[in-house]
Protein backbone atom coordinates (compact mmCIF):
# COMPACT_ATOMS: atom_id res chain seq x y z
CA UNK A 1 0.00 0.00 0.00
CA UNK A 2 1.68 3.12 -1.27
CA UNK A 3 0.66 6.66 -1.88
CA UNK A 4 -0.01 10.28 0.06
CA UNK A 5 -2.25 10.54 2.87
CA UNK A 6 -4.63 12.78 0.67
CA UNK A 7 -5.12 10.09 -1.72
CA UNK A 8 -5.53 7.15 0.64
CA UNK A 9 -9.07 6.31 2.47
CA UNK A 10 -8.52 6.55 6.36
CA UNK A 11 -10.74 5.84 9.26
CA UNK A 12 -13.42 3.26 8.95
CA UNK A 13 -11.23 0.98 6.14
CA UNK A 14 -10.79 -2.54 7.63
CA UNK A 15 -6.68 -2.14 7.22
CA UNK A 16 -7.00 1.66 8.95
CA UNK A 17 -8.79 -0.34 11.57
CA UNK A 18 -6.22 -3.22 11.93
CA UNK A 19 -3.51 -0.85 12.10
CA UNK A 20 -5.03 1.15 15.12
CA UNK A 21 -4.53 -2.19 16.98
CA UNK A 22 -0.88 -2.82 16.41
CA UNK A 23 2.22 -1.06 18.31
CA UNK A 24 5.21 -1.10 16.90
CA UNK A 25 9.36 -0.62 17.69
CA UNK A 26 11.90 0.81 15.42
CA UNK A 27 15.49 1.05 14.97
CA UNK A 28 17.97 3.57 16.31
CA UNK A 29 18.47 7.21 14.75
CA UNK A 30 17.70 8.07 11.48
CA UNK A 31 17.91 4.56 9.98
CA UNK A 32 14.99 3.32 12.81
CA UNK A 33 12.71 6.61 11.68
CA UNK A 34 12.79 5.34 8.10
CA UNK A 35 12.23 1.91 8.79
CA UNK A 36 9.50 2.92 10.80
CA UNK A 37 7.96 5.04 7.98
CA UNK A 38 8.38 1.90 5.85
CA UNK A 39 6.48 0.40 8.05
CA UNK A 40 3.48 2.44 9.04
CA UNK A 41 3.02 2.88 5.11
CA UNK A 42 2.96 -0.80 4.13
CA UNK A 43 0.56 -1.51 7.59
CA UNK A 44 -1.04 1.74 8.77
CA UNK A 45 0.32 0.70 12.28
CA UNK A 46 -1.58 3.65 14.72
CA UNK A 47 1.01 3.57 17.53
CA UNK A 48 4.96 2.84 18.51
CA UNK A 49 6.94 2.19 21.55
CA UNK A 50 10.16 3.14 22.49
CA UNK A 51 12.95 1.08 23.76
CA UNK A 52 16.20 1.71 25.40
CA UNK A 53 18.12 2.34 21.53
CA UNK A 54 15.45 5.09 21.01
CA UNK A 55 16.29 6.79 24.10
CA UNK A 56 19.97 7.96 24.65
CA UNK A 57 18.74 10.62 26.76
CA UNK A 58 15.77 12.96 27.18
CA UNK A 59 15.99 15.51 24.57
CA UNK A 60 16.92 12.51 21.95
CA UNK A 61 13.78 11.06 23.00
CA UNK A 62 11.85 13.91 22.71
CA UNK A 63 13.27 14.49 19.31
CA UNK A 64 12.99 10.83 17.98
CA UNK A 65 9.36 10.79 19.46
CA UNK A 66 8.17 13.77 17.57
CA UNK A 67 9.56 12.42 14.29
CA UNK A 68 7.49 9.48 14.94
CA UNK A 69 4.39 11.28 15.93
CA UNK A 70 4.56 13.01 12.87
CA UNK A 71 5.57 10.02 10.93
CA UNK A 72 1.92 8.22 12.11
CA UNK A 73 -0.42 11.41 12.04
CA UNK A 74 0.60 12.23 8.19
CA UNK A 75 -0.18 8.27 7.61
CA UNK A 76 -2.91 7.67 9.44
CA UNK A 77 -4.49 11.08 10.44
CA UNK A 78 -4.19 9.99 14.28
CA UNK A 79 -1.67 11.02 16.51
CA UNK A 80 -0.56 7.48 18.13
CA UNK A 81 0.05 6.21 21.39
CA UNK A 82 3.62 6.37 22.30
CA UNK A 83 4.41 3.47 24.87
CA UNK A 84 7.46 3.11 27.08
CA UNK A 85 8.59 0.16 30.26
CA UNK A 86 9.28 3.29 32.63
CA UNK A 87 8.56 0.59 35.55
CA UNK A 88 11.56 2.35 37.70
CA UNK A 89 14.44 0.00 38.98
CA UNK A 90 15.87 -2.38 36.86
CA UNK A 91 13.23 -1.63 34.06
CA UNK A 92 13.68 1.63 32.58
CA UNK A 93 13.89 2.41 29.04
CA UNK A 94 15.05 6.17 29.40
CA UNK A 95 17.27 6.95 32.64
CA UNK A 96 19.38 10.06 31.51
CA UNK A 97 17.56 13.37 32.41
CA UNK A 98 15.01 12.00 34.25
CA UNK A 99 13.89 11.58 37.67
CA UNK A 100 15.35 8.19 38.46
CA UNK A 101 12.74 5.50 40.11
CA UNK A 102 12.95 2.91 42.33
CA UNK A 103 11.67 -0.31 41.42
CA UNK A 104 8.42 -1.70 43.37
CA UNK A 105 9.84 -3.40 45.44
CA UNK A 106 12.27 -0.94 46.76
CA UNK A 107 8.92 1.27 46.79
CA UNK A 108 7.68 -1.45 49.39
CA UNK A 109 10.17 -1.32 51.24
CA UNK A 110 10.47 2.58 51.42
CA UNK A 111 6.59 2.17 52.19
CA UNK A 112 6.81 -0.73 54.96
CA UNK A 113 10.20 0.09 56.83
CA UNK A 114 11.51 3.53 55.35
CA UNK A 115 8.55 6.11 56.67
CA UNK A 116 7.00 6.66 52.79
CA UNK A 117 3.47 6.99 52.76
CA UNK A 118 0.65 6.19 49.57
CA UNK A 119 1.09 10.24 48.99
CA UNK A 120 4.95 9.38 48.48
CA UNK A 121 4.31 6.87 46.17
CA UNK A 122 1.72 8.20 43.70
CA UNK A 123 4.47 10.97 43.59
CA UNK A 124 7.06 9.13 42.49
CA UNK A 125 4.57 8.26 39.73
CA UNK A 126 3.45 11.96 38.94
CA UNK A 127 7.37 12.25 38.23
CA UNK A 128 7.65 9.67 35.97
CA UNK A 129 4.43 10.80 34.28
CA UNK A 130 5.62 14.24 34.14
CA UNK A 131 9.14 12.84 32.50
CA UNK A 132 7.58 10.82 30.30
CA UNK A 133 4.68 13.07 29.29
CA UNK A 134 7.99 15.88 28.46
CA UNK A 135 9.33 13.70 25.67
CA UNK A 136 6.06 12.87 24.38
CA UNK A 137 5.24 9.51 25.66
CA UNK A 138 1.64 9.26 27.00
CA UNK A 139 1.65 5.59 28.03
CA UNK A 140 3.54 3.74 30.10
CA UNK A 141 3.37 -0.07 30.25
CA UNK A 142 3.58 0.08 34.29
CA UNK A 143 2.82 -0.40 36.75
CA UNK A 144 3.72 -3.96 37.43
CA UNK A 145 0.67 -6.04 39.66
CA UNK A 146 2.25 -9.71 39.75
CA UNK A 147 2.49 -10.83 43.26
CA UNK A 148 5.39 -12.48 43.52
CA UNK A 149 4.66 -15.12 45.86
CA UNK A 150 7.12 -17.22 44.09
CA UNK A 151 10.88 -16.93 44.91
CA UNK A 152 11.98 -18.64 41.85
CA UNK A 153 10.52 -16.60 39.46
CA UNK A 154 12.62 -15.79 36.84
CA UNK A 155 11.56 -12.42 35.61
CA UNK A 156 9.53 -10.82 38.23
CA UNK A 157 11.13 -10.16 41.12
CA UNK A 158 11.86 -6.91 42.00
CA UNK A 159 9.63 -6.03 39.85
CA UNK A 160 6.46 -6.80 41.69
CA UNK A 161 5.87 -4.60 45.05
CA UNK A 162 5.48 -8.08 46.94
CA UNK A 163 4.24 -11.20 48.01
CA UNK A 164 0.80 -9.36 49.80
CA UNK A 165 -2.08 -8.69 46.92
CA UNK A 166 -3.29 -6.04 49.26
CA UNK A 167 -0.07 -4.16 49.61
CA UNK A 168 0.11 -4.40 46.14
CA UNK A 169 -3.12 -3.29 45.26
CA UNK A 170 -2.23 -0.40 47.05
CA UNK A 171 1.03 0.50 46.33
CA UNK A 172 0.52 0.19 42.06
CA UNK A 173 -2.61 1.66 42.72
CA UNK A 174 -0.78 5.12 44.22
CA UNK A 175 1.40 4.92 41.47
CA UNK A 176 -0.77 4.61 38.84
CA UNK A 177 -2.63 7.67 39.93
CA UNK A 178 0.26 9.52 39.79
CA UNK A 179 0.95 8.53 36.32
CA UNK A 180 -2.58 9.67 35.28
CA UNK A 181 -2.08 13.15 37.37
CA UNK A 182 0.59 13.46 34.86
CA UNK A 183 -1.46 12.76 31.54
CA UNK A 184 0.34 9.71 30.93
CA UNK A 185 -2.01 6.13 30.66
CA UNK A 186 -1.02 3.51 33.24
CA UNK A 187 -0.90 -0.60 32.70
CA UNK A 188 -1.91 -3.31 34.80
CA UNK A 189 0.41 -6.03 33.60
CA UNK A 190 0.77 -9.01 33.37
CA UNK A 191 -3.36 -10.11 33.43
CA UNK A 192 -4.12 -12.53 35.39
CA UNK A 193 -0.86 -12.60 37.05
CA UNK A 194 2.44 -13.50 35.94
CA UNK A 195 4.04 -13.55 39.75
CA UNK A 196 3.82 -17.75 40.76
CA UNK A 197 5.87 -19.11 38.03
CA UNK A 198 9.77 -20.20 36.97
CA UNK A 199 9.61 -19.85 33.49
CA UNK A 200 10.40 -16.37 31.72
CA UNK A 201 7.82 -16.13 28.67
CA UNK A 202 10.30 -14.26 27.70
CA UNK A 203 11.57 -17.54 26.92
CA UNK A 204 8.90 -20.42 26.79
CA UNK A 205 5.25 -20.66 28.25
CA UNK A 206 4.93 -20.99 31.75
CA UNK A 207 2.11 -22.61 33.36
CA UNK A 208 -0.15 -21.38 36.35
CA UNK A 209 -1.55 -23.91 38.14
CA UNK A 210 -3.94 -22.77 40.47
CA UNK A 211 -7.59 -22.98 40.88
CA UNK A 212 -9.94 -19.99 40.70
CA UNK A 213 -10.41 -19.61 44.26
CA UNK A 214 -6.76 -18.74 44.45
CA UNK A 215 -6.53 -17.00 41.36
CA UNK A 216 -9.37 -14.83 43.33
CA UNK A 217 -7.87 -14.49 46.30
CA UNK A 218 -3.49 -13.81 45.16
CA UNK A 219 -3.95 -12.86 41.73
CA UNK A 220 -6.70 -11.18 40.74
CA UNK A 221 -7.29 -9.12 43.53
CA UNK A 222 -4.67 -6.10 42.54
CA UNK A 223 -6.00 -5.96 39.25
CA UNK A 224 -9.55 -6.22 40.59
CA UNK A 225 -8.60 -3.15 42.32
CA UNK A 226 -7.19 -0.98 39.71
CA UNK A 227 -9.89 -2.13 37.14
CA UNK A 228 -12.18 -0.49 39.55
CA UNK A 229 -10.52 2.46 39.79
CA UNK A 230 -10.27 2.94 36.32
CA UNK A 231 -6.91 2.10 35.12
CA UNK A 232 -6.70 2.83 31.24
CA UNK A 233 -4.75 -0.35 30.20
CA UNK A 234 -4.42 -3.93 30.86
CA UNK A 235 -1.27 -6.03 29.23
CA UNK A 236 -2.26 -9.98 29.00
CA UNK A 237 0.47 -12.27 30.14
CA UNK A 238 1.79 -14.84 27.97
CA UNK A 239 1.58 -17.27 30.25
CA UNK A 240 -1.19 -20.69 30.63
CA UNK A 241 -4.13 -20.65 33.47
CA UNK A 242 -6.21 -23.42 32.55
CA UNK A 243 -8.30 -23.15 35.13
CA UNK A 244 -9.95 -20.06 32.76
CA UNK A 245 -8.46 -21.47 29.18
CA UNK A 246 -8.18 -25.63 29.54
CA UNK A 247 -6.78 -25.37 25.78
CA UNK A 248 -2.81 -25.07 25.49
CA UNK A 249 -3.35 -21.96 25.00
CA UNK A 250 -1.74 -18.28 26.79
CA UNK A 251 -3.65 -16.15 28.02
CA UNK A 252 -2.87 -13.50 25.16
CA UNK A 253 -4.14 -15.43 22.62
CA UNK A 254 -7.46 -16.73 24.97
CA UNK A 255 -11.05 -15.49 24.16
CA UNK A 256 -11.57 -16.77 27.94
CA UNK A 257 -9.23 -15.12 29.52
CA UNK A 258 -9.70 -11.62 27.79
CA UNK A 259 -13.40 -11.66 26.71
CA UNK A 260 -14.37 -14.05 29.56
CA UNK A 261 -12.34 -13.15 32.49
CA UNK A 262 -11.37 -9.79 31.70
CA UNK A 263 -13.85 -8.17 30.07
CA UNK A 264 -17.08 -9.81 31.63
CA UNK A 265 -16.12 -11.50 34.79
CA UNK A 266 -14.29 -8.39 35.80
CA UNK A 267 -15.87 -5.80 33.76
CA UNK A 268 -13.14 -4.23 32.26
CA UNK A 269 -13.90 -1.96 29.43
CA UNK A 270 -10.61 -0.24 28.75
CA UNK A 271 -7.46 -0.93 26.98
CA UNK A 272 -6.28 -4.53 26.76
CA UNK A 273 -2.76 -5.04 24.84
CA UNK A 274 -0.36 -7.90 24.93
CA UNK A 275 2.98 -8.51 26.32
CA UNK A 276 5.38 -7.93 23.48
CA UNK A 277 4.54 -10.74 20.50
CA UNK A 278 8.60 -11.84 19.95
CA UNK A 279 8.81 -13.00 23.28
CA UNK A 280 9.21 -17.04 22.79
CA UNK A 281 6.18 -17.93 24.53
CA UNK A 282 4.56 -16.76 21.67
CA UNK A 283 6.78 -15.81 18.94
CA UNK A 284 7.92 -19.83 19.16
CA UNK A 285 4.49 -22.00 19.33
Amino acid sequence: MKGDVSTRPLSGTLEWKIGQMLVVGFGPGEAGLASLRQTVDQTLAGNIILFSRNTIDAKTTSEITAHARDIIRNATGLAPLVAIDQEGGIVMRLRKGVVSIPGAMAQAAAFLGGGATLVDIERLGAACGADLAAVGVNWDLAPVIDVNVNPKNPVIGVRSYGEDPALVADLASAFARGLRSAGVMATAKHFPGHGDTTVDSHLSLPLIPHGIPRLEAVELLPFRRLIAEGVGSVMTAHARFPAVEPEALPATLSSKVIRGLLREKLGYGGLVCSDCMEMKAIAER
